[in-house]
């Protein structure tokens, strides 16, 4: 229990440029806010790829390998690329990187779900780009699809022929379900390293007694096969994820999950998101991982064994 995984979100897809100026947008920017990252004490980098000229999401292999390379030179955290993407995107470009890349680790959302964005449009008067207030208005007909034959793919296709393991982000308990029913079919093996994701609209919500629900199921499914750790959105990240640590949970933190660091205040980087959450896990006892130690507890090829 003492050992805690952090986990720092570099960018993500939900957020847009208009939010926060210190959103990384371009190769540069997301390679220096990660690497500070994981020198302030994240062991794992959860990496997606933005157009750098407007900030759009982007699945291009070219956008993620011009900061990957830079980022593994750099430091030697563990590169988690996201198999999400955007809900905008087709199961092919999302895997295009990934399936380039060969990471230790991919993202890996366990079903289908509404991904509602638009309430945030409201809070938003100046726009830097045009795509963004379409993007954040039209998502109240925005459908994530990750259905169990896209899943098996991804498993496949990842696990299977390039040995990634998963952070499977399980946004509801029927998700935790979900990935039962791999693991019966011998698809996915233990450790299974599962993330809990609360805040989102079309997900569960971010109380504490979901935290409490969702880990009393995983206990049921998996026993102790796993290791769990939380995320959520936006004023919700630092409560639910300290009260995770205190759990014997790990913990995931970062600007794709949240723009601030106090209320009313933007984070100016995610190394600050990730100073703030190491300083709290640590008075509770717990212990950060290091990239290494993070490698042994999940089972992860290692670096070396990456087209990166």
């Amino acid at each position: 229990m003492s050992k805690i995984i952090i986990t720092c979100a570099v960018t993500g897809s939900i957020h847009t440029p208009s939010m926060s100026p210190h959103l990384p947008v371009t190769a540069n920017e997301i390679t220096e806010q990660a690497v500070d990252a994981a020198e302030a004490g994240a062991a794992i980098l959860h990496l997606h790829a933005r157009d750098p000229e407007n900030g759009m999401p982007s699945a291009l292999p070219d956008h993620f390998m011009a900061f990957l390379p830079r980022i593994r030179q750099s430091c030697d955290a563990i590169l988690n690329l996201t198999t999400g993407g955007s809900a905008l995107m087709s199961l092919d470009e999302r895997l295009a990187a990934p399936k380039r890349a060969e990471p230790e680790m991919c993202s890996l959302n366990m079903g289908s779900m509404n991904f509602a964005l638009y309430p945030a449009a409201a809070r938003i008067n100046e726009w830097k780009h045009d795509w963004e207030r379409q993007f954040l208005e039209n998502s109240d007909d925005l459908v994530f699809k990750n259905t169990p034959r896209d899943i098996t793919r991804i498993l496949t296709e990842m696990g299977t022929e390039r040995g990634a393991r998963f952070e499977f982000e399980c946004y509801e308990v029927g998700h935790l379900y979900m990935l039962r029913h791999f693991a019966d079919r011998g698809l996915v093996k233990p450790p299974y390293f599962i993330q809990f994701v609360f805040g989102v609209l079309g997900g569960i919500g971010p109380d504490t007694e979901n935290l409490n629900h969702m880990k009393l199921i995983a206990d049921k499914l998996f026993g102790e096969d796993y290791a769990f750790s939380v995320l959520a959105a936006g004023r919700h990240q630092i409560p639910l994820t300290t009260m995770a640590a205190a759990m014997g949970g790990h913990v995931r933190v970062g600007l794709e999950d949240s723009l601030m660091i106090a209320r009313g205040k933007l984070a100016e980087s995610n190394a600050e998101q990730v100073a703030k959450i190491r300083r709290i896990v640590e008075e509770l006892g717990r212990e950060p991982a290091t990239p290494a130690e993070a490698r042994g507890m999940l089972g992860l090829k290692g670096a070396d064994k990456t087209a990166i």
